[in-house]
């Protein structure tokens, strides 16, 4: 049985794979660190984004850096490596509230909550893709990292404040 290579997702970055392989996605405060997997082909990915959209008037050097470039970046790789899109299975985590203005009710959702309109951008577009969504951990103030062993489908998501925790089994 060949070992796992273990991958780094880092800030805007985004790795796809047919292999069996665990993923680190480390730092999601305002970040959504998202795992889709096929589980027929076995293919995945892994999206490290940090913001709701692309900026209008400047080219795009990493497109894991948004949500609406990131999500279709990440879903052609996959079509690529031979994912069937209509099986895709997908856990989440991240969108924490980590910036707050003086005395910002932290129940409301304003332009500096980049966690809260993050954790929006991914849901639109999951849904308008209709991709089926296993498991999230968004929302609050505290930041994650999120691991994704495809050898076994386990993610999990650890916070400093709950220790590790199995998020979902991606075996569906």
């Amino acid at each position: 049985m060949a070992v796992a290579a273990s991958v780094m997702v880092g800030m805007a970055d985004l790795q796809v794979s047919d292999r069996p392989i665990i993923y680190s996605c480390l730092g999601l405060g305002s970040c959504i660190g998202l795992l889709a997997y096929d589980p027929t082909s076995r293919v995945s990915a892994m999206v490290h984004i940090m913001l709701p959209e692309a900026f209008k008037d400047k080219p795009v050097d990493k497109p894991g850096k948004f949500a609406d470039t990131g999500l279709p970046a990440l879903a052609e790789g996959m079509a690529k490596l031979g994912a069937d899109m209509s099986k895709v299975v997908v856990a989440y985590a991240g969108g924490a509230q980590v910036f707050r203005a003086g005395n910002a009710d932290p129940s409301s959702t304003s332009r500096l909550d980049v966690g809260a309109r993050n954790s929006v951008a991914v849901e639109k577009w999951l849904r308008e893709a209709r991709w089926r969504v296993v498991a999230f951990d968004v929302g609050g103030g505290t930041g994650r990292t999120m691991i994704a062993d495809l050898t076994t489908g386990v993610v999990k998501v650890k916070t400093i404040h709950k220790g590790e925790q199995q998020l979902c089994s991606l075996r569906v």
